[in-house]
């Protein structure tokens, strides 16, 4: 086969596979921890919050405000970097009976959760990694894409390098020009905000919003999900007035 054949035989299926993408505003993962360092009622309380969020009027208006109308979102349970994760199946949002299926979706993540993904490290890179490799299988094309981090704690040491450890990770983010926004939870930490401020976001529009405890998760996620789903950043009603802070990538 003659070299002008190959190169354009290869060209088409990349067209044909842009055609066939369907396209959105936002293509968001939602990485919720469920780390050992999370108890059940913790877990119960960023689920319930997570689906309450979605189940808001003006989260779902947020999701259809864009030129496309509509927007992907899929959830992942991560734990310790060297356990198993659990991902959900693609949704669209595109009008309030599609946001209360992936609300109800959500709520079904819970028993998903079990004994082994509960471990008691914090794999934030490995969960990252996991969350850009969903979006890179999935079969939308979003003018935006965005992974959403929520934990109450720092990424633990690798033991032996046997996962992607979170400044790798970030790299692949920022190659891949997709925005890694933070959810810090301050329960056992009153200083994870700056962690996630310096060390998880990264990205165009990137932004870390605090959640004093799991408690305040609820509230927490719906403002952070009215910011990440609308069209124009900022323009989320009730959002803070506080400047972003984008994250350096550090070693």
């Amino acid at each position: 086969m003659r070299r002008g054949s190959i190169i354009g035989g290869a060209l088409a299926c990349l067209l044909a596979s842009a055609a066939a993408a369907e396209a959105v505003d936002v293509e968001l993962v939602l990485a919720v921890d469920a780390s050992g360092s999370v108890n059940e009622r913790e877990f119960a309380l960023q689920i319930g919050g997570l689906a309450a969020a979605f189940r808001d009027p003006a989260v779902q208006d947020a999701a259809i405000s864009g030129p496309e109308g509509r927007v992907a979102v899929a959830v992942l349970l991560w734990a310790d970097a060297r356990g198993r994760r659990a991902a959900s199946a693609w949704r669209v949002i595109d009008g309030p009976a599609a946001a209360e299926g992936v609300a109800a979706m959500i709520e079904g993540m819970a028993a998903r959760r079990g004994p082994a993904l509960g471990r008691s490290g914090t794999g934030i890179g490995a969960a990252v990694f996991e969350a850009l490799e969903m979006i890179r299988l999935n079969e939308f094309e979003g003018t935006r894409k965005i992974v959403d981090v929520s934990g109450d704690g720092r990424e633990t040491p690798l033991a032996f390098g046997e996962a992607l450890a979170l400044p790798e990770a970030l790299r692949r983010a920022a190659r891949r020009e997709v925005t890694v926004n933070g959810l810090p939870i301050l329960a056992d930490d009153p200083n994870l905000a700056s962690y996630y401020e310096h060390r998880v976001i990264s990205g165009p529009d990137s932004f870390a919003l605090p959640a004093a405890d799991f408690d305040d998760f609820a509230r927490a996620i719906r403002l952070k999900l009215l910011r990440e789903l609308r069209a124009l950043y900022g323009s989320a009603p009730d959002f803070p007035s506080r400047p972003v802070k984008t994250a350096t990538i550090r070693p």
